[in-house]
C-alpha cells in the first residue's frame, strides 16, 4: 500500500470527483460566550411551593437553592438563578414563562 506524502505548506489535492470546502471554524467554547444572569422575580400569582418545584424542574439547582432563590425573590423582588450563555438563558426565561412565572435576563458585565 503506498501513501502519497504532500509538502506541509501545500493543501492535498482532492480524490477526482470530490469537491473541496474550507474547514469549518470550530462554534465557539461555552465559556467564551458572553454570560447572562437568569433573574426569578416575585409575583403575587403562584403558591412559593410552585415556584420551587418549578425551579428544581427547569434548572440545575436542587430543592435548598430553589428554596433559597424563591424566598430571596419574594422578599427583595427579583433573585439570581444562575449565570449562563445567552442562548441558554433565553431557553430558561422561555421555559419558566410557559410555567407562568417570570423571568428575565440581562448580560453580565
Amino acid at each position: 500500500m503506498s501513501q502519497e506524502h504532500t509538502p506541509a505548506d501545500q493543501p492535498a489535492t482532492p480524490p477526482t470527483g470530490a469537491t473541496a470546502t474550507a474547514p469549518r471554524p470550530a462554534p465557539p467554547r461555552v465559556e467564551h460566550l458572553p454570560l447572562f444572569r437568569v433573574l426569578l422575580h416575585n409575583d403575587d400569582k403562584n403558591t412559593m411551593e410552585d415556584v420551587v418545584v418549578t425551579i428544581v424542574e427547569l434548572t440545575p439547582l436542587n430543592k435548598t437553592q430553589a428554596l433559597e432563590a424563591m424566598l430571596d425573590a419574594h422578599k427583595t423582588g427579583v433573585a439570581l438563578l444562575l449565570v449562563t450563555h445567552r442562548e441558554r438563558a433565553e431557553l430558561y426565561q422561555d421555559q419558566f414563562r410557559s410555567k407562568r412565572l417570570t423571568v428575565t435576563i440581562e448580560p453580565v458585565g
